[in-house]
């Protein structure tokens, strides 16, 4: 079964408009022409979460099975915010944590203070656990603040919470081995 993009999922995919994930909106994006099958297999499977979530939020038009987006629910979506949509339990992972705090890097040190960097890189790859990790994010957080200032600095914190998983262990052993790391 093939779905098809509604037009609030147009008015989404619209530049400067960023209301869902980037998961979310990648997924959008290919929409069209994909099986069903597919698109809930994208994402290690998580797929799946995002084509139900999408489709009872009013973005994609499929299956009869789901119930339409109640009025609640849209006009709770249709709010002028920049709010992301917190993740899943299924998308929350030291090993995802991690890697956002590695593309923040990238992003925002690699051009401008090479040498720093190359220190959070090494700093995130000897982070073994949790406690380490989050040193370290809040190390770089602390160089965004000062140099792009506290409210980028904040949003950027904000984002990595939303990552982390929701039951914390101060001694949980970071394992990049585990499938959660693909994610």
């Amino acid at each position: 079964m093939l779905l098809q993009k509604t037009e609030k999922a147009r008015l989404e995919l619209l530049p400067g408009v960023r209301t869902l994930s980037l998961r979310e909106r990648s997924l959008l994006l290919l929409v069209d022409g994909k099986p069903l099958s597919d698109l809930q297999a994208m994402y290690n499977g998580i797929g799946a979460q995002i084509v139900d979530n999408l489709m009872r939020q009013g973005y994609l038009a499929g299956p009869a099975d789901l119930p339409p987006p109640s009025a609640a629910q849209t006009a709770a979506h249709n709010k002028p915010s920049i709010q992301r949509p917190e993740p899943g339990d299924a998308l929350r992972s030291l090993a995802g944590a991690r890697m956002y705090l590695f593309d923040t890097c990238e992003r925002l040190f690699v051009r401008r203070d090479p040498v720093l960097a190359q220190q959070f890189r090494e700093a995130l790859r000897a982070a073994k656990d949790r406690a380490s990790m989050l040193d370290v994010g809040e190390a770089m957080f602390e160089e965004v603040a000062m140099t792009a200032g506290a409210e980028r600095a904040a949003s950027l914190r904000e984002r990595f919470e939303q990552l982390l998983p929701s039951a914390p262990s101060a001694s949980e052993p970071f394992d990049s081995t585990q499938p959660s790391a693909l994610a």
